[in-house]
């Protein structure tokens, strides 16, 4: 076991970035016909039921592991479907964004698709780091991120757990200017798919060693330092993939002030965050940062509840 724990340690990383999004790459420019495309779903499907399998067998945290304690299954599987079916419509506006913006742009076609590719994603990467980091500096953006960061724990779907307007403006800041720089369908077919295998990855609760790559890739202890409920000590380490962008900003931190324990995620002003999908639909319209936590989401005690019931009755009378 020992043994089989130091491959997935060393090796989930490896296989998932590259293995995973490769195949992603081949099933694209392989495919024939439009209903090709429709293997991207079966790989995508392995690539969530790896990151489970590993999250068993090198574990950062074992209680992140009891779902049932958690509670949060429902709600985050809604959310995983909801982001890949937004993820799959923003592809198919592809054409549509092209007949409103005619321009033929400076997008380098001639070069090899996977070139194309690689240039697509670290002009994401970018994007959407600013749009996280700015996210982290502005209330109205701030609440609507509040549901990604909310979460108790990181596994496997989290990466994909955010609000439908939250994630609107990530495609539209992130992926619109691909577009109407020319990036061609299938270059972004591929985008797609390698973004959410990173996020994956980023929030897997697998004990990730990333060798001569520590440090560079936003993923692991990294981004864990990133989800701490410490105030605002969580505010670094922004980036989608790599830490170059945080470096350049000032936000980089290699590591937290003291150890992160499994009970250290989330938001500090909200610790009965709703474990319900349409309760965190909600939660932006009614949580304001600073606040505290909104008196919905609050819990009683016993005693506190007949108090509370007391006082009724006699305002009643």
């Amino acid at each position: 076991m020992a043994s089989l724990r130091s491959i997935v340690r060393y090796g989930y990383a490896p296989f998932m970035l590259l293995g995973m999004t490769t195949s992603a790459y081949w099933i694209v420019t392989s495919a024939r016909t439009i209903y090709d495309y429709f293997w991207l779903a079966p790989l995508l499907a392995l690539a969530y039921g790896t990151a489970f399998a590993a999250e068993r067998i090198a574990p950062f945290f074992d209680e992140w592991n009891d779902h049932s304690q958690h509670g949060d299954t429902r709600a985050n599987v809604l959310h995983t479907i909801a982001y890949e079916w937004s993820s799959l419509t923003g592809v198919l506006l592809i054409p549509l964004m092209v007949w409103l913006f005619p321009f033929q742009g400076i997008w380098p076609t001639a070069w090899p698709q996977w070139c194309q590719v690689v240039l697509a994603f670290l002009i994401a990467d970018f994007a959407f780091m600013m749009i996280h980091y700015l996210s982290h500096r502005y209330s109205p953006l701030w609440r609507l991120h509040a549901v990604h960061h909310g979460v108790g724990r990181l596994y496997g779907f989290n990466g994909v757990i955010r609000h439908p307007l939250h994630q609107t403006i990530d495609m539209l800041v992130g992926t619109a200017p691909l577009v109407i720089l020319g990036m061609p369908q299938d270059v972004a077919l591929v985008l797609g798919v390698v973004i959410t295998i990173t996020l994956i990855v980023q929030h897997s609760n697998v004990d990730t060693r990333l060798g001569p790559c520590e440090g560079h890739l936003s993923i692991g202890r990294l981004h864990h330092l990133h989800h701490v409920n410490w105030g605002t000590e969580g505010d670094c380490n922004f980036g989608l993939l790599l830490t170059a962008w945080d470096k350049m900003l000032g936000t980089f931190k290699a590591a937290p002030s003291r150890p992160i324990t499994a009970r250290d995620m989330g938001i500090d002003e909200l610790p009965n965050f709703p474990k319900s999908f349409l309760e965190q639909l909600i939660l932006p319209f009614i949580y304001k940062p600073g606040e505290g936590e909104p008196a919905r989401y609050q819990q009683q005690t016993p005693a506190q509840r007949a108090r509370a019931l007391d006082k009724g009755f006699h305002a009643a009378e």
